[in-house]
């Protein structure tokens, strides 16, 4: 299938840019066949939409992205109708660009039963007016948790971020199996959701993409994404692979452990890219201490620290064949998370080696 893109870079926060994509409009990306799925959706008209945000007010725009804004909205929770803000329940409205909202609609509609997605509850279509619905997750995203440190009253214990980057690592291995076949491509702390009790969601899938088939080895497109999280072998030549996700997930799992953001141009010169600062740090016992998260110290063992580390620099290898498929990275997770289980009792004396 024929496609056509066009990038231009621009600046998403002072220590971050993006790539902001425009798809060509009759481009679906690959992902299609997903039909008897979009049926089972809920087909909301334009003024449903339009009653349940309060006219799309600014002071109810919770992002805005690439590919369009996102809104919140409030419907009644069995009929699903516009409902009064504070009532039934919360959902988030995007609006969409007129380009690639078919692709991924389609694509929300085939994945949707995945408990670590974002649920898709249904889209409008009407006119040019482009919108999908889904539940609204009102405690946040891994970034504003990691990042954001004046918002919450505790930084993200270890456990939780242990088990965000496990429910992330396990729908990133549910992406990329021969079933599904897609490339998320844009992996980002601000792309995981949290739901109540801390299960990772996988949002914004703008830029998805269907993988390789056949005897192909990679996708070619136009760079896309967003700087310091983007394979050095996909800035260079536009080869697409799972292992462009696996490089992003190590380094989101990077920003898991030490709170700090990829790209900071407020940190000293040396550290302003957290994968060229840190990679040093990670593989020694003595000095990983340097790039954990000094706020939650104490709650995790320093072997453990150091199998996550070692996940981490197995993703971020610069050589994507030495990278580890995502379900492989889920097993070694599990594994951490079944040692946490059985040594928390270790933990009440400490947990990395004092500083030297």
């Amino acid at each position: 299938m024929g496609c056509c893109f066009s990038a231009s870079i621009k600046s998403e926060n002072p220590s971050r840019k993006v790539v902001n994509i425009t798809h060509d409009s009759k481009q679906q990306d690959g992902l299609t066949g997903g039909s008897n799925k979009v049926s089972q959706l809920k087909i909301f008209k334009y003024d449903e939409l339009k009653t349940a945000t309060r006219h799309f007010r600014p002071h109810n725009m919770v992002g805005e992205g690439a590919s369009g804004r996102v809104f919140k909205g409030w419907l009644d929770e069995q009929t699903l109708a516009p409902a009064k803000p504070g009532t039934g329940i919360i959902v988030a409205v995007k609006k969409f660009n007129q380009e690639g909202f078919e692709g991924h609609k389609e694509l929300m509609a085939q994945i949707n039963h995945h408990p670590n997605i974002v649920k898709l509850i249904g889209y409008c279509l009407e006119d040019d007016h482009r919108f999908l619905v889904s539940e609204f997750l009102t405690t946040g995203s891994l970034e504003n948790h990691l990042f954001l440190r004046t918002s919450y009253d505790e930084p993200l214990s270890w456990s939780n971020r242990m088990k965000i980057a496990l429910g992330t690592a396990k729908v990133l291995a549910f992406l990329h199996s021969d079933e599904v076949n897609v490339i998320y491509r844009d992996l980002k702390a601000s792309h995981i959701l949290l739901d109540s009790n801390f299960n990772a969601k996988l949002s914004d899938f703008s830029l998805a993409r269907g993988g390789p088939s056949g005897d192909e080895s990679h996708v070619s497109t136009r760079v896309m994404g967003t700087f310091g999280f983007a394979a050095p072998e996909y800035i260079a030549t536009g080869h697409l692979t799972k292992k462009c996700d696996v490089y992003s997930f190590g380094v989101v799992l990077l920003e898991i452990l030490s709170g700090k953001r990829a790209l900071d141009r407020n940190r000293p010169a040396g550290e302003q890219n957290l994968v060229e600062w840190a990679k040093p740090y990670l593989l020694s016992k003595r000095r990983i201490f340097k790039v954990m998260d000094a706020r939650i110290a104490g709650q995790y063992l320093a072997s453990e620290a150091m199998k996550v580390a070692k996940i981490a620099i197995q993703c971020l290898s610069v050589q994507p064949q030495f990278r580890p498929t995502m379900a492989d990275v889920v097993r070694a997770l599990e594994q951490v998370q079944d040692s946490s289980d059985t040594g928390s009792s270790s933990r009440s004396s400490g947990s990395v080696p004092e500083q030297r």
